[in-house]
């Protein structure tokens, strides 16, 4: 209810929530740049998943903050993350990032799970195509001697 951050949690729940946070910390620390995209697209893909139940729950401060997560991730994250004078693929994920900003802001406000489920049938391909080039050699990251 008040989440595992809350001084109302109990013990254990706060405990296997500190596990968790040191993984996902130590998982970022030692990344590599394609993984931290990778992260990226999980983060958000998880937050819309997690906005959906808290819309169907009835739990705003959960959907609030998971969708106002969610952008803050495709803005300051996945779009800041391109590199827009590599090719026009950039371009088009700069745009298809803004919408899915502008999309799921609308779907705070309006609690729309159409337009969380919309963004997620946008989102998902291009998170799918980034997960399966990993076994690309030229994303792997340098083998240590």
């Amino acid at each position: 209810m008040y989440g595992s951050s809350s001084p109302f949690a109990s013990r254990a729940h706060r405990s296997g929530s500190a596990y968790g946070k040191v993984g996902v910390e130590t998982d970022v620390l030692s990344a590599s740049p394609h993984r931290l995209v990778a992260l990226l697209f999980d983060g958000v893909v998880e937050g819309m998943n997690l906005a959906l139940a808290a819309i169907q729950a009835g739990n705003t401060p959960v959907k609030n903050n998971s969708l106002c997560r969610c952008v803050r991730i495709l803005d300051e994250g996945l779009k800041a993350a391109l590199n827009l004078e590599s090719n026009p693929l950039a371009h088009d994920l700069r745009d298809l990032y803004a919408y899915l900003c502008m999309r799921l802001t609308y779907a705070n406000l309006h609690s729309d799970i159409a337009a969380i489920e919309e963004c997620k049938r946008l989102l998902l391909p291009v998170r799918d195509a980034w997960h399966a080039i990993a076994d690309n050699p030229a994303v792997r990251p340098p083998q240590a001697a």
